[in-house]
Parts: C-alpha cells; structure tokens; sequence
C-alpha cells in the first residue's frame, strides 16, 4: 500500500509549481486531510486559494484528480492556468472536438494526467464512470458546492446526481469547495453528496479590502451607473445588470463615453462569449457588464469594483459576485444600487419558480435579509459575517456606513401607524394611495375611509417621508408587495413580526430622521433649499459656505461617495452661520455627530478661522 504523502510534499508542489511559500488560512488543514484519504467541505472566501486545496493533493497523490465544475468558463480558465505552471490538466466538455476527445481520453487510460475536470452530466455518464473504474482515482473535488443545496443561491438539480459518486468512487476522497455557505445549506452539502462524517473547514468570510456601499436607486440607475464607472478611470471593473437587454444598453451607454465596455449574458454565441471573455482577462483596463451567466470562478486578480445596477436576490449571491474584486488583495468597490422595485421583482421571481413552498419560503426570507442589510444603518461586511454565522465580529471601518455613519432613528411610532393604515385598508392599495389615506388627503374619500382610525393620522410626516417608511417596511418584511400585474398592491406582511411592532417588542430603526410635514407649503413637503435660500444667510457668511462645499466635493471625490454622505448643505449652512471656534461649538450645527467631528472636525475648523 502506498504511503500517504505529507504537507511537506505538498509545500514543496505550492513553491515549486505554484510559487506561494507556504499555504494560509485553513489550506493546510484541508490539503492535509485529503493527503490522507479522508473527505471534507471547504468553505473559503473568494479570492482565498480553494483551487489549491484540490490541484495540489490531486498532484501529489497518485492516480486522476477530477475536478466537477458548472461552467465551461471556470474549467477553461483553470485548466489554462494549470497548464501554464507545467501540470498535466485537461477538460472535457461539450466545446471539445471529437480528435480531442480521443487526445485526453488516451491521456487518462494511460495515466499521463494529473486533473480532468468535467461538469455533472460529463462525469456521471455510464461510460465514463465506467472508464474511471478502470484507473486510479487521487480524489474526486466538487467545486462551487453549493450549486447542490436548494437553498443556496444557486441550484442545479444536477448536482444532486453527485451523491452516487459515494458508492461508484468508494475508495476515493472527495472534497466539496465553495466561497458561500451558510450553516443550512453546509448541512444540505453534506447531505446531498453523502459526506457523513467528514471534516468541515469554514474560515472566515472578512474581506477587509473591499469597500462597500450601497445606494438607493433613482429611477432606472444607468447615469448613476455611468458616473461611478467614469469615476474609476484606467482599472478593471465589472457591472452586474438584471437582463439581457439592460446589459446590452448599459454597455452601450458607457461605450459612448468612451470607456472599454463589454457586453456578456446568455444569449450571446458562445465564441463571442469567449472572445469577450478573453479580451477582458487580458486587459489592463476593461468593464465587464454582465448578467449572473458570468463570474462564478473567475479568476482576475486586478478587477478593482463591482458595481451592481440591479442587485442579486440574497447575500449568497452578492458575495459571491462583489468578490470578484480585489482579489490581488489590493483596495477595491464593492457598490449596490437598490430600490423596492428591485426587491419586488426578486421575490416575484422566487415565486414564479418551481420549487417547493418551504423553500421558498427561505428564498424570500433570504431576500428580505439581503434588501434590509443594503438599506439598514449597521456596517455592510459585519452583516454579511453574521449571517454566514461567524461570531465576535467588529466593524469593517471602512465600508460607508462606517465611515459616514447615518442617524439610526426609531421608526417605530411611525411604522404603526403605517402598518395599521395598511391592516384597515385591506391590502387593497398601492403605496401612493397609502400615503394619502395617511396625509388624510385622499381623493373623494367615502364614508367608510373617513372613520377609519388611520384617516389622517399621518400628517405630522412629509409625503416623502411615508414613501420612504414604507420601502423601510417592505425591505425588512413588515409588508409585502403583491405585483398585481404592474399595479403593486401593499399588505401586510410576516404576522408575527407585525404583532411584535404593535406591541413595542420589535423597534424599526430607519436611516434618518424622517421630514416633516411644512404646513408653509401647499404639498406639505419640506420646501427645496435653493441657491437663493442660501445666499439668503448673508453676504460675510457666504465665502465660508462656499470654501466648505469645495473642501466637501474634495474629500467626497478621494473617498468616492457622494458629497452630501460627507455633511449636507443645511449642515454647511449651519457652520458658515454658527462659525463655531472649537469642537463643542462644532457640534450644535446639525448633522455634525461624534464620528463625524472626530473625521472632520479639525479640517472644517480649520476653514472657519480662515475664512
């Protein structure tokens, strides 16, 4: 029997083949484990070296390594890189001529391979498993495990067939890999592909060089779009886009402005998939707009942000598809536009799909999840390490609500007022007409909408201001959107959550300080800050106000947020007015927190005396 070789064999395969000196975070563990014959689940980080953890046990352990993969892009992309670093790697799929086919299956029976990789189907046919019988297999790895589990963001019914490989490959280690797994579909992984007892390895999901932030959609998003590309002039990005159609246009607008933009989704041919997809792994500076159909296993290293357009439908699928940045380890932008249009047609999609209620019902919950990190006060990455179930997690200090941190205020008077106008109204209304029945300014109402309790009972809030609970509410499942073939009709939703805010148990904490109702105008919406408004604070105080929006529009551009995340114009106004000499005095102007006067307290001082 042959010995089974140690981590020392496998370093020296790490240094001379792959030159990496040594193996980090948990690679060792897992190689280690499968140099001695035993299975195991890995889930490690994008951009963490899962590909290791196979290639080099499937190298230094005698016999075949397959690899099963989902896509031609992940298996084409991988073996070229093998075989760059001198490994004996080939794969088989549907794009191989029948002369290379016979090429690499002659490599197999006669021993000349270490890697094969093959997707499900290809693997799991008769013949082929019957002609792997045959030879010695080194391991079996599954990468992108989660593609087995319903509930992952994934699933591909043909994974499950991977299950048989227990009884058709006994002898052989098999090693499930994946960058996102929560406990749940940990558990369906090991499940599914019968993997008992075998070691998990799950490391940690921080990735501290990704900036992120997320921002609420206005209208369709593509000039917000444009603008953030724009902004990242000469570097590598990819734009994530929710159709065909929208990835077409967007890469077509941003060619117009002169930016290296590619097009890729399903419906394109598959050689001009390719073609853009090699011309985008070459390029020192090209944007990839793109639908999900790309990014899973792409490996650039230099892609410095992903910006998606319209967002995925969970936290799976947005990690999975932000960590195509940064992976050189590098700063980069992880940045989400959003809107309750957005979560609408995410879970009408769940819904539209056949799968059974209850999994459903974990999709929409996951959903939910997702849209109420994206609009929630908390730090972004902390979110996402508590939800894949890490502990004693501190905040990133670096995404945008750590660096600009909103007023995290209690909604909660205001959203029962919100959920109680939409109990007696029945779920019979979109939100504009909610609105209304809150302001008490419904068109010719009846008798009967009169007398209700909520007729009116809004009118210390701005129009906007109940707009903007009411996304609040349907991005944390309060309520529910039921499309109503276009014409989307709010009720309430998940009942005992509904019941914990009637009764004080459960706060509903929103960004900022919804506005007022201004009896001063006649929509009762806050009157609009013009140019003329702001002059009006005076001549001797209007070169301050202006010094601090150049030094504003500075420090906004170098961080690359919006200026108005840095201080607001009623907060310059403010300062120019107070022109507070020191930070006690600093503070009375509004907007001005402790994190922010710990920020900017010294350079907007600073201003003031000069000014």
């Amino acid at each position: 029997m042959t010995p089974t070789p140690g981590l020392e064999a496998a370093r020296e395969v790490l240094r001379r083949t792959f030159g990496h000196a040594d193996f980090r975070g948990l690679q060792s563990g897992v190689v280690g484990e499968v140099l001695a014959g035993r299975s195991a689940i890995a889930v490690l980080p994008t951009g963490g070296g899962k590909s290791l953890c196979y290639q080099i046990p499937a190298i230094v352990r005698p016999g075949l390594g397959l690899v099963i993969s989902p896509l031609i892009a992940l298996m084409s992309d991988q073996v070229a890189a093998l075989q760059q670093a001198g490994v004996k790697a080939e794969r088989l799929d549907s794009t191989a001529s029948p002369d290379e086919r016979v090429r690499i299956i002659g490599d197999i029976e006669h021993g000349r391979l270490d890697l094969l990789y093959l997707s499900p189907e290809g693997l799991m046919q008769p013949a082929m498993l019957e002609r792997l019988s045959q030879i010695q297999i080194a391991l079996v790895a599954i990468d992108e495990a989660h593609c087995v589990s319903q509930w992952g963001h994934d699933f591909r019914p043909e994974y499950r067939m991977l299950g048989q490989l227990a009884g058709a490959m006994p002898e052989a280690p098999r090693l499930a890999v994946t960058a996102t797994a929560d406990a749940r579909t940990r558990d369906d992984i090991r499940r599914e592909l019968r993997l008992g007892g075998a070691a998990e390895f799950v490391d940690s999901f921080a990735r501290p060089e990704l900036q992120l932030r997320a921002e609420k959609k206005q209208g369709r998003g593509r000039d917000r779009v444009i603008e953030l590309v724009k902004a990242r002039p000469k570097v590598s990005g990819v734009v994530y886009s929710g159709s065909r159609d929208g990835t077409d246009d967007l890469a077509q607008a941003l060619r117009a402005e002169g930016i290296n933009a590619l097009a890729y989704h399903a419906g394109l041919d598959k050689q001009v998939r390719a073609g853009r997809l090699s011309e985008f792994l070459q390029a020192d500076a090209a944007v990839m707009v793109a639908t999900i159909a790309f990014g899973m296993g792409i490996d650039k290293p230099d892609v410095r942000f992903v910006i998606h357009a319209d967002p995925p439908a969970s936290l799976e699928a947005y990690w999975q598809e932000i960590g195509r940045a940064g992976r050189d380890g590098d700063l980069a932008d992880g940045i989400t536009l959003y809107s309750p249009s957005d979560l609408a047609f995410a879970l009408r999609r769940i819904s539209s799909r056949e799968i059974s209620d209850e999994v459903k019902e974990v999709q929409i919950k996951k959903a939910r999840q997702f849209y109420s990190m994206l609009a929630g006060p908390g730090c972004r990455a902390t979110a996402v390490r508590r939800y894949f179930g890490e502990e004693g997690v501190e905040d990133c200090g670096v995404c945008d609500n750590c660096t600009a941190p909103p007023a995290a205020v209690d909604g909660t008077e205001a959203a029962q007022k919100a959920l109680a106008a939409v109990h007696r109204l029945g779920g019979r209304f979109g939100r504009g007409r909610i609105v209304d029945h809150l302001l008490g300014k419904t068109k010719e109402p009846d008798s009967a909408e009169t007398r209700l309790s909520t007729f009116g009972v809004g009118k210390d809030l701005s129009q906007g201001a109940w707009r903007e609970l009411l996304d609040a509410l349907l991005y944390q499942g309060l309520l529910r959107e039921d499309p109503n073939d276009g014409r989307p009709l709010i009720g309430l939703g998940d009942p005992g959550e509904v019941r914990a805010v009637y009764r004080g148990e459960r706060k509903v904490m929103i960004h900022r300080e919804l506005e007022a109702h201004d009896p001063s105008t006649r929509s009762g919406r806050p009157r609009k800050r013009t140019r003329e408004a702001l002059a009006a604070m005076g001549p001797e105080n209007a070169p301050l106000f202006e010094a601090l929006r150049a030094w504003r529009r500075e420090e906004a551009a170098e961080q690359r947020v919006p200026p108005y995340v840095i201080f607001s114009d009623r907060t310059l106004q403010d300062i120019a007015l107070l022109r507070p000499q020191g930070p006690d005095q600093l503070m009375l102007a509004s907007g001005v927190g402790v994190s922010k006067l710990e920020r900017y307290g010294q350079a907007v001082l600073k201003l003031v005396r000069e000014n």
